[in-house]
């Protein structure tokens, strides 16, 4: 009916891996007495070895197994299982480092190319201004001479433009 009853747990998605805190002997004890955990539910009791304790209970009810071998299994089993995720968990963490070394290398390179282009860039800006200097000394004469021509030029120009005028009007 999705009544709240118990809280016997919680889960965590967000974590890498997802973080499962659960009170195993309270789950067990439901499962006991007849509990239908929902897929969801049920993988997560099975990731924790709830299941497992169960399956085991019901061997100890048989006369399968005894307590102490029950115990002996799952305690194996969730030593096995902690090592799964402690891998897991170092496998992780490696990557993490890895990607955060090549990030740190790239910027390397790429602030190493910066530092190479600034240096040419002043290299070029040292070597610059004394080419600048001989270039602004030969345009001042050029443009002395410049200055000479284009006075004598509008005075040609006069001329012609005088001779059109007395052209036009006779049109």
């Amino acid at each position: 009916d999705g009544k709240y009853l118990e809280k016997i747990g919680t889960y965590n998605p967000n974590t890498n891996p997802a973080t499962i805190e659960l009170n195993l002997d309270s789950a067990v004890k439901w499962l006991h007495n007849g509990a239908q955990p929902t897929d969801t539910a049920k993988a997560i009791l099975s990731y924790k070895g709830a299941l497992l304790k169960h399956h085991l209970d019901g061997g100890i009810r048989k006369g399968a197994l005894t307590q102490e071998q029950a115990d002996a299994k799952l305690a194996a089993w969730l030593d096995a299982k902690a090592g799964k995720v402690d891998a897991k968990k170092e496998g992780l963490t490696k990557a993490q480092a890895d990607a955060k070394t090549k990030a740190l290398k790239a910027e390397k390179e790429v602030n190493a190319k910066r530092l190479a282009s600034a240096a040419q860039a002043d290299a070029i800006a040292a070597a610059t201004p004394a080419v600048e200097e001989e270039v602004e000394e030969a345009p001042v004469a050029e443009v002395e001479a410049a200055t000479e021509e284009v006075t004598e030029a509008p005075v040609a120009d006069d001329s012609s433009a005088s001779e059109q005028a007395e052209q036009t009007p006779e049109a």
